[in-house]
């Protein structure tokens, strides 16, 4: 999250102490006039790609000529505008059976601020629905692509669709935390309530709350089990940057920094939203170091010919760098809710004026998952949940602590395959027969 000196194309010495305050709402413009600008060189730079990746040029056999091209292709990436990427996700292999798969969205249900996205195998099985919420925190949902993946052999997956704020029109009006509890809940009546529920990072708060409302409320479309993954249940359980920030400034420091105005060639035009790319900037700022480290290594292996590699590269940030705009209110809620006054853990959370009970969820099997080395939400911060929901009974929790990874490691890679997912499938299968 950027402070009042991290805008480069604004010179502070002309503006009196303070200008940021009066700029803020017009810097989702300048970053687009400032983008835009940069098309000529995009341009240029995909031009000489092409001139000197041409089978009829020699450039390709000498050091100079791949290094040139490599260059220009890392000038390129890093200048573009990254759009939504597909899930692409076309089949499963069920045993030694490969399963095409549709993505079907439910449009039944659609909402203006998500879609929920059916992962529908062409093949008869009674496996156990799965819906994955995925985060609203500046990346699409196809940042789960791994987790999806794993999923699919054995159940019935569904996922959030959050679509990015600056495509919805300002009449279908605002989004909040309280919009999102209750999206939740909707969907989770609709799927059944043979249900199991996985919360990867932020949704972790949303989650929790949704299924203390429907215990409370006693509906019978409470979900059979909750897995939830890195998320800050307990922002004060343990000391990240993230939680560092929100305990050092008030929140209309946020609301002044960090909010700005859609531009207008976008169908949100005058929405105020969290930008994407000053979300992506804060991570990127975070590890700036390993990112440049990456980069470096991308341009060798171009030059180096190591095609698998570079591959590799560009399929990780062809996702982390396509970024979403967040709507202003969802944003200013949750850090206030759940980093600032720490509403859920400190029992004042409320959902349209009905105080959020986590002690009244007795049906719902829980299962938390945090990584040793997550920076984002740290160890302790999702363990939390098990001291909220005090009357589940004992044999119907179970927290794992994954030695050796990261945040995105325990929803991605081959920790979340290998080491993670064994132990997801196993609580769901022992949770998935109905309870009382």
């Amino acid at each position: 999250m950027l402070p009042e000196d991290a805008l480069p194309f604004i010179d502070t010495k002309l503006f009196p102490k303070g200008w940021h305050h009066l700029f803020q709402p017009y810097a989702y413009q300048t970053y687009e006039n400032m983008r835009r600008s940069l098309a000529p060189l995009r341009m240029m730079t995909e031009f000489g790609q092409y001139f000197l990746n041409h089978p009829m040029m020699p450039t390709q056999m000498s050091m100079s000529g791949r290094s040139m091209s490599a260059g220009l292709e890392v000038l390129e990436r890093i200048t573009r505008d990254y759009r939504k990427p597909e899930f692409n996700i076309t089949h499963t292999t069920i045993g030694d059976e490969k399963v095409d798969v549709v993505l079907d969205v439910l449009s039944d249900r659609q909402k203006p601020f998500c879609r929920l996205v059916h992962f529908q195998r062409l093949v008869e099985r009674n496996d156990p629905r799965v819906l994955v919420v995925a985060p609203m925190s500046g990346h699409h949902a196809t940042l789960l692509r791994g987790t999806v993946e794993r999923l699919l052999p054995e159940y019935d997956v569904f996922i959030t669709d959050w679509i990015d704020a600056k495509n919805i029109p300002m009449l279908l009006g605002d989004f909040n935390l309280e919009d999102y509890i209750s999206y939740l809940i909707d969907y989770m009546r609709l799927l059944g309530p043979d249900l199991h529920v996985i919360a990867v990072c932020q949704p972790a708060v949303p989650v929790l709350a949704a299924v203390a409302l429907m215990s409370q409320m006693a509906d019978a479309n409470v979900p059979r089990s909750m897995t939830l993954m890195g998320g800050p249940i307990d922002a004060g359980a343990a000391e990240t940057a993230v939680t560092k920030l929100a305990a050092e400034h008030p929140i209309e420091w946020f609301k002044q920094h960090l909010v700005s105005r859609v531009p207008f060639q976008y169908p949100g035009a005058g929405r105020e939203v969290y930008p994407g790319f000053i979300q992506l900037s804060s991570f990127m700022l975070m590890n700036l170091g390993r990112h440049m480290k990456a980069h470096e290594e991308f341009f060798q292996h171009l030059v180096r010919g190591d095609g698998e590699s570079a591959e590799k590269h560009r399929g990780f940030y062809d996702e982390y760098l396509a970024v979403m705009d967040v709507t202003a209110e969802f944003y200013l809620q949750t850090v206030e809710r759940v980093f600032i006054t720490k509403d859920l853990p400190n029992g004042t959370f409320a959902w349209r004026s009905m105080k959020v009970d986590c002690s009244a969820i007795t049906r719902t099997a829980l299962l938390t998952v945090e990584g040793e080395l997550d920076d984002i939400s740290a160890p302790g911060q999702t363990l939390a949940a098990h001291r909220l929901c005090r009357n589940l009974a004992a044999d119907r929790k179970k927290h794992l602590l994954q030695p050796k990874v990261g945040h995105y490691g325990i929803f991605n890679g081959g920790t979340w395959r290998n080491a993670i997912y064994p132990v997801v499938h196993d609580f769901i299968r022992a949770n998935n027969s109905a309870f009382g």
